[in-house]
């Protein structure tokens, strides 16, 4: 291996000459203690910033086994590792000079979820540390700036690595504390089964996020307290006993006034099916892990997906057993990713009322009167909803502000009083028989069909390559198609997105072969990540540090949502 002298007198031979000589840094450097790999060099100063890797051997690196014998622990060092990385380069980061790029150091920002990261990898064997960052390679106009690198790589680089990668430099009650969480998070994620609940929500946890545009903790947030009828206590490994409150399976109501709270309870039971850093708030709101957010998303695509349980008999006749439309409608769209979310294996559905298509949702008894059901193509949600728990065991928690349709057939009823809960089921229950009795349809539903065959693009790759672009949180670009994604609310981070992209290129080259069905071909995909991570989606052995890997209902929700997916009949 080449020694960092090498990479020392390779840089001041080639200063001052034109950008592309920087191409000859590429390549692994033996740095004391660690390996500097020079991974993907940029084409010239204004383009995205090269790719490095520093490697740091278990032995240097030096961390407790304890921190990292189980994936959950693995990650949240990861995370941890990633954190500090990012902490140590700010204070570098544009301190070389030059044009363009020149001088930047980055890594991956994380937010307030512990997401599973390319960033940060620490072995699980052999506890060897490996980060992936961007710098940006210092010039002056075209030419090389050699001298900037060098202190990038020399001076700057050095003590970030000491100081945030290897445990003897670190807090190691710090560290600890990051382990144990992780643990007592994983301990209740993993109890909420045999306990009978989808979620839980810590007595103190701070629900409500500071603005709109970020989502630390709001500062003097009012305190969540569960109620007695809804208390549940555990005994968490390291933080021992904690209590709060339980939301069972079956069909639960939350409901309220305006600006009571009622949302931002959802949106915390949205998120909770990630890990969350301490000090968040919420970091004791633990929802089982396939609990998918469903809304109306008009103009969504639907390929080929049976939505006949909800709506059926159309006037044009169009076959809803394998229903395609370029511009769903409400209705349409929301009945599309319940179903979608049914294949993709959601135990629970979080739906907000006013996100949803009110067709879909609700009808009247003075509607049905009026209209009458053989009139009406639509089955709405709470004619099915019971069914959704009693056939296929999928639970369902719904926020409603303006309609009590729903008290009927909620097991529970959770009022947000000024972000205080109380549970008023038996109140909901006994105003409810003053009103006329919900007409359930006779026919049960049938599962859905899922038999939707996939085969490949021919026309993916352009040139030899396929060419993404990530749109923040928005969605993703594949060549000339977006993948609109702004309604999948539960893609926390653009880094997932990115590996949306990423996963797509993939099953279109690898798995989508006309023989397999699309949820067989994901099914196979989410094999492959969780046995090789999202080292799998590497192209020409270069990982690119910039992946954050998705749950696999994200992952059918974005393909569903691929207007090139190609049925293997057409």
């Amino acid at each position: 291996m080449k020694t960092a002298e090498d990479l020392r007198r390779l840089l001041e031979r080639i200063d001052h000459r034109s950008y592309p000589a920087y191409k000859d840094t590429r390549g692994a450097y033996q740095f004391g203690k660690y390996v500097l790999s020079i991974d993907h060099v940029q084409g010239d100063p204004f383009a995205a910033p090269s790719r490095l890797s520093v490697k740091v051997p278990g032995k240097a690196a030096a961390f407790p086994k304890e921190l990292y014998d189980k994936k959950h622990k693995r990650i949240a060092l990861q995370d941890y590792l990633t954190r500090n990385f990012w902490r140590q380069t700010e204070h570098y980061s544009y301190q070389a000079k030059g044009s363009g790029k020149s001088g930047v150091i980055s890594i991956s920002r994380c937010g307030q979820e512990v997401l599973e990261r390319t960033a940060c990898k620490v072995d699980e064997r052999s506890g060897e540390v490996t980060v992936r960052f961007e710098v940006g390679f210092p010039a002056n106009g075209r030419t090389i700036n050699a001298r900037e690198l060098i202190k990038i790589l020399y001076d700057y680089l050095p003590p970030c690595v000491d100081k945030a990668l290897c445990y003897p430099s670190l807090d190691p009650e710090k560290a600890r504390r990051v382990m144990e969480l992780s643990v007592d998070q994983a301990y209740i994620r993993s109890h909420l089964d045999e306990m009978g609940l989808v979620a839980f929500i810590a007595n103190g946890s701070v629900l409500p996020r500071e603005s709109g545009v970020s989502q630390r903790p709001m500062k003097g947030g009012i305190p969540f307290v569960s109620p007695s009828s809804m208390e549940v206590t555990l005994d968490l490994p390291n933080r021992g006993r904690i209590t709060g409150m339980g939301i069972r399976k079956g069909v639960t109501l939350i409901v309220g006034g305006g600006y009571h709270g009622k949302s931002t309870l959802l949106k915390a039971l949205e998120t909770g099916v990630y890990p969350h850093i301490a000090g968040d708030g919420r970091e004791y709101v633990v929802t089982e892990d396939t609990a998918l957010k469903i809304r109306a998303e008009d103009g969504r695509s639907i390929k080929q997906t049976d939505i006949s349980m909800f709506i059926s008999d159309l006037p044009n006749g169009k076959n809803t057993a394998s229903f395609e439309t370029e511009d769903a409608s409400g209705s349409t769209s929301q009945a599309a990713n319940v179903v979608e979310g049914l294949e993709a294996g959601a135990r629970t559905f979080l739906i907000d009322e006013d996100t949803s298509a009110t067709n879909f949702m609700v009808r009247d008894e003075l509607m049905q009167r009026v209209i009458h059901r053989d009139m009406e193509p639509i089955t709405p949600f709470i004619e099915r909803v019971r069914d959704l728990y009693e056939i296929f065991g999928i639970s369902t928690v719904i926020v409603a502000g303006s309609s009590g349709a729903y008290f009927e057939v909620a097991d529970q009823v959770v009022q947000m009083d000024r972000y205080v809960p109380k549970e008023i089921t038996a109140l909901a229950k006994d105003a409810a028989k003053e009103y006329p009795k919900l007409m359930l349809p006779e026919e049960k539903p049938a599962r859905p069909s899922f038999e939707r065959m996939v085969r490949s693009n021919p026309g993916i790759r352009s040139k030899g390559r396929v060419k993404l672009k990530t749109l923040g949180r928005d969605g993703v670009m594949l060549n000339h198609e977006t993948i609109d994604l702004r309604y999948v609310e539960q893609l926390v981070d653009s880094e997932q997105l990115t590996s949306l992209g990423n996963i797509v290129r993939y099953l279109e080259e690898e798995l989508f072969d006309g023989k397999k069905t699309l949820g067989q071909a994901i099914e196979e995909m989410n094999r492959r990540l969780a046995a090789q991570g999202l080292d799998v989606l590497s192209e020409g052995g270069c990982v690119a540090g910039n992946l954050a890997i998705p749950r696999k209902q994200e992952i059918y929700a974005c393909l569903n949502r691929y207007r090139q997916l190609r049925g293997s009949g057409r």
